[in-house]
């Protein structure tokens, strides 16, 4: 009787899945950071009862039309924007995620990235580097303050309640806005639940951490930076397309508002020549949200115990 075939997108240890290689036949791109042809993909996803998928792969109607076996695609993100989750649906194929086990890690990468634009580190790292640094100046390298001001988050999900507790800590105000009301958050975390525009027009930091859907695209515009004050900063750790990215180089610019952090971009990767990168007041992360050892070491193992899940009839554990 032939096993059941796991394609994994994107090289990963191959400890991982040592423990699942009796019960399976395993294969897996070669190569770790670039994304599998797609012609690969097509041929691979023909034999394939269950695809662990990362977010640079577009699971669309044609390839499940091409996929006559399969059961499960387990995407290494808790997004899955880059999944026809509808097309997989009709053809009863589970889609899974990863929530919940990158949250702590993500908010930590945030408010990294906070800090960082705030305080201009990357920038003054670099002011050493090219050897600028002659003598101490009052207002060499000035940032600006993160505790005591108030911080916008918009999407208050798990990794949108994790940025407010480090908010916390720095003895924040903490607005938010999300499409229901947090009760408990608020309590816990002494958060303020206000509009769009108010969050805009009151926030020191807007945090984005909101999924990408029809209604958050392009949520960040010409309009919103303008709704914002001159001296806020634009943290973006969800997706690029929440973005209008001509609008932000614009208001970046033109002052419109003071410095913008972003770890996501509308097309990635992006290139040193992009608009963004050549402004000093930008602060460019490669989308390493979650990336640290701990983190997606167990989001890699949560896509294989869903993929046995739903192979063995167990049913996935966080299925979408």
């Amino acid at each position: 009787m032939n096993k059941p075939s796991i394609y994994i997108t994107r090289k990963i240890p191959r400890e991982l899945v040592n423990i699942y290689e009796n019960q399976y036949n395993i294969r897996m791109w070669e190569k770790e950071e670039e994304p599998v042809p797609r012609e690969i993909l097509v041929k691979e996803i023909q034999h394939a009862n269950g695809i662990i998928s990362m977010l640079s792969e577009k699971i669309d109607e044609e390839l499940l039309s091409k996929a006559p076996h399969l059961k499960v695609v387990a995407n290494l993100a808790v997004g899955f924007d880059n999944i026809n989750v509808d097309a997989a649906k009709k053809r009863g194929i589970i889609i899974t995620n990863t929530p919940d086990v990158l949250s702590e890690t993500t908010a930590d990468l945030g408010f990294a990235l906070l800090m960082a634009t705030a305080r201009r580190v990357i920038e003054a790292n670099n002011y050493i580097k090219t050897d600028q640094w002659k003598n101490w100046a009052p207002f060499l390298l000035a940032g600006t303050d993160i505790h005591h001001k108030t911080i916008g988050i918009v999407g208050m999900g798990r990794i949108g309640e994790a940025i407010a507790k480090r908010a916390k800590g720095f003895e924040m105000e903490i607005l938010y806005h999300n499409r229901s009301r947090k009760e408990e958050a608020e309590k816990e975390l002494g958060a303020s639940y206000v509009s769009f525009d108010e969050l805009l027009r009151l926030s020191d930091y807007v945090v984005s951490v909101v999924p990408l859907t029809d209604e958050t695209k392009r949520l960040f515009n010409k309009d919103t930076f303008r709704k914002m004050k001159p001296s806020s900063i634009f943290i973006n750790i969800s997706r690029g397309g929440v973005v209008d990215e001509e609008a932000l180089v614009d208001a970046l610019k033109n002052k419109v508002i003071e410095a913008a952090g972003l770890d996501v971009f509308k097309n990635e990767p992006i290139n040193s020549d992009h608009p963004l990168l050549k402004l000093n007041n930008v602060v460019c992360l490669p989308h390493i949200g979650s990336s640290s050892i701990e983190t997606r070491t167990r989001m890699i193992q949560l896509c294989l115990e869903n993929v046995d899940g739903v192979i063995q009839g167990r049913g996935a554990k966080t299925p979408v």
